[in-house]
């Protein structure tokens, strides 16, 4: 059986290393994908370019930064919720922004869960940690090809 990946896309690499380190941590074993930015997040999910040789399992879950180069998370969700290969892929918006527009359309759009990141270390590791936990171990995800 193919280990359950996770895609993490964000561009602050501290904020890459505070959630890798969370997650395991916390014993979250998963194996976790990187994209810097939105449009690296969209290679990753449809197989192409530097990603084109990814094994063909989508993400148990997906790990977006709202505010990205290149492709904003706001366009990554927009293509992920709008394809119906891709739109029972969990997305939590991980993120800074506590705009209401933010919030607003990651909802309308279709997000699973919507988190702003804590300043304080505790509080991030902590906050990541339960995320992992809940999305890969407590959530039940819908039956692949039903």
């Amino acid at each position: 059986m193919t280990a359950r990946r996770i895609l993490l896309a964000e561009d602050n690499p501290n904020d890459v290393e505070l959630t890798l380190a969370a997650l395991s941590r916390h014993g979250i074993a998963n194996q976790i994908d990187i994209a810097r930015d939105g449009a690296e997040a969209l290679d990753y999910l449809y197989r192409r370019g530097a990603f084109a040789d990814r094994p063909s399992v989508d993400p148990v879950l997906l790990l977006l930064d709202l505010k990205m180069p290149r492709v904003d998370g706001l366009e990554v969700l927009r293509a992920v919720k709008s394809d119906s290969r891709l739109k029972t892929i969990p997305v939590v918006v991980l993120t800074s922004s506590r705009e209401g527009p933010d919030i607003a359309t990651s909802y309308q759009l279709g997000v699973n869960a919507y988190v702003v990141k804590p300043v304080q270390f505790d509080e991030f590791v902590d906050a990541v940690s339960q995320l992992g936990l809940f999305w890969l171990l407590v959530n039940e995800p819908p039956v692949a090809g039903s």
